[in-house]
């Protein structure tokens, strides 16, 4: 009962600090529900004044790293998920990066020495200060003296407490989800819960930095034979839970571009090359950067595009990738009725609701206009704020796994773009599309998923006694349920009513907090 209340009272303080900031005017009124609504437009009421478009991203982002860690890591995965906080709040959120303050070298060094059981200074021959902090770790230069050369390498350390810092967040945030899933019943189709779930085991992963290098060892092997991109090697015997250690990248930033142009290389050739990375990874493994901003990519004296800070990781499984593919091919070809068709395969629309063919007519009102521009102004990212529109409309289901493919590529077309701004997405594109549908949904393709449902057949048969076995004890017990009634225990009868009082007594508890941080706020600004 504690902790519920702690919870509420904490997410009672972060609204009001976001609304402060101008969080909430992100938010169009209008769009959203009854009580939703009012809400948007009491926070409206307490926001500090001066806050206007062009301060509200740098507000956020500060008021964000106010609250602590876990709220940036909430701000960034929210800008993943546009049709959850509207567009314009997704661009903002998109835009927000960490500024945590680093934490002393000293509190770095002991975590290092409790990882490995030896001082730093026995594991590497030189440790710099902290040069670059972020919410859940930070990262320091260092050197591995060998027998015939020094290595320099990266070494990131895990921030101290994060852990349980991040556990007391979440509860707050459940608590929150679960509220608006029980108040607001239009956003059940949104599923909140499941998206506070999904950040928590997101998080869970990247505070595990054995998990990183595993996924920088894997996208290594996937990516050893693509033109024009790398990933720095894993220094193995210098990693574990806390601390993660990589092959130093002496590189220029892909922000730089005076930097870039005057070391000669070409940026245009970048642009491309990052798109078709990015799309290899998708479409080709599965897997793939899903944090490929400008700030963890790098342009090394070879000219490859070296990526960084793999905590954020992205898969796709084989329906998925075609999903993605045909999504993109039906759009460069103007093939509408395949975009729908793909998107009830895929149960994103539901079919016995909608029709292929209406759904069809509103991907025409939002593929036309944009094909009625200049190859180089079509944009991905126009194309996507587009179909979010049509969501609502079509009782479109949420698929996280999708989302933040879309997202990544929209981080990774607003860099390319920011490397050439006649950069063409769909000329890039093209060639990794065709290859990937011409190779899986083509005659090969078709064999392919021919012998493995040859081999899931063999596997069922195999499969056959058990489930007969299971079968026939589930229709006996049924046949006994349906002579003698289905009994409950008196103690589960009890305990299914005391969770329902439960329940209904932390509703009322959550709605007067709400009403009374809404009576103060008002009365603040009043007075």
């Amino acid at each position: 009962m504690a902790g519920r209340t702690i919870a509420l009272f904490r997410m009672a303080r972060a609204g009001w600090l976001l609304a402060r900031e101008g969080a909430f005017a992100l938010v169009d009124p209008e769009t959203l529900p009854s009580a939703p609504r009012i809400a948007a437009k009491l926070a409206r009421l307490v926001q500090r004044r001066g806050v206007d478009v062009e301060t509200r991203s740098e507000r956020l982002t500060a008021a964000l790293n106010r609250l602590g860690p876990s709220y940036v890591k909430l701000g960034q995965f929210l800008a993943t998920r546009p049709d959850l906080v509207g567009q314009d709040a997704a661009d903002a959120l998109g835009r927000l990066r960490d500024e945590i303050e680093p934490f002393p070298e000293a509190e770095a060094r002991a975590t290092v020495a409790a990882a490995f059981g030896r001082p730093v200074d026995d594991l590497f021959s030189a440790f710099s200060p902290p040069i670059a902090a972020a919410s859940i770790a930070q990262v320091h230069r260092a050197e591995i003296a060998g027998p015939n050369d020094t290595r320099h390498v990266a070494v990131k350390v895990l921030r101290p407490g994060i852990r349980q810092d991040f556990r007391r967040d979440l509860d707050t945030f459940y608590q929150g989800a679960r509220l608006i899933e029980r108040f607001d019943p239009a956003a059940r189709r949104l599923r909140p819960v499941a998206v506070v779930d999904t950040l928590a085991r997101s998080v869970t992963i990247e505070m595990d930095l054995r998990l990183e290098a595993a996924a920088l060892s894997e996208m290594a092997e996937a990516t050893a034979d693509d033109p024009g991109f790398r990933v720095p090697a894993v220094e193995w015997d210098y990693t574990s839970r806390d601390v993660l250690t990589l092959e130093w990248v002496d590189g220029i930033k892909l922000s730089d571009l005076p930097a870039l142009r005057a070391a000669g290389h070409d940026l245009p050739l970048l642009a491309r090359r990052l798109m078709q990375a990015f799309l290899r990874q998708a479409l080709r493994d599965g897997f793939f950067h899903a944090d490929m901003h400008q700030g963890n990519l790098f342009v090394d004296a070879a000219g490859d595009i070296v990526a960084v800070d793999f905590g954020i990781m992205g898969r796709l499984d084989r329906d998925g990738r075609r999903f993605v593919a045909e999504v993109l091919m039906g759009f460069i070809r103007r093939d509408y009725r395949r975009v729908a068709e793909v998107h009830f395969d895929a149960g994103i629309v539901p079919g016995e609701k909608h029709s292929v063919d209406d759904f069809a007519q509103a991907l025409r009102a939002i593929g036309e206009p944009i094909h009625g521009q200049r190859a180089s102004e079509i944009s991905i990212a126009r194309l996507l704020t587009l179909l979010f529109e049509v969501t609502e409309l079509f009782d479109m289901q949420t698929r996280p796994e999708l989302l933040l493919v879309q997202k990544t590529m929209v981080v990774v077309e607003g860099v390319a773009r920011s490397l050439d701004p006649d950069f063409d997405m769909w000329v890039a594109a093209e060639p990794i599309v065709r290859e990937w549908v011409e190779r899986h949904l083509g005659p090969s393709g078709q064999m392919e998923l021919a012998a493995e449902g040859v081999g899931a057949l063999g596997r069922l048969a195999g499969e056959l006694p058990r489930l007969a076995d299971r079968a026939n004890r589930l229709s006996a017990e049924m046949d006994r349920m349906a002579a003698h009634g289905l009994k409950l225990d008196p103690d589960t009868i009890a305990g299914i009513g005391q969770s329902e009082a439960n329940a209904a007594r932390w509703g009322r508890v959550a709605l007067w907090i709400i009403a009374i941080v809404a009576v103060v706020a008002v009365l603040r600004w009043v007075l």
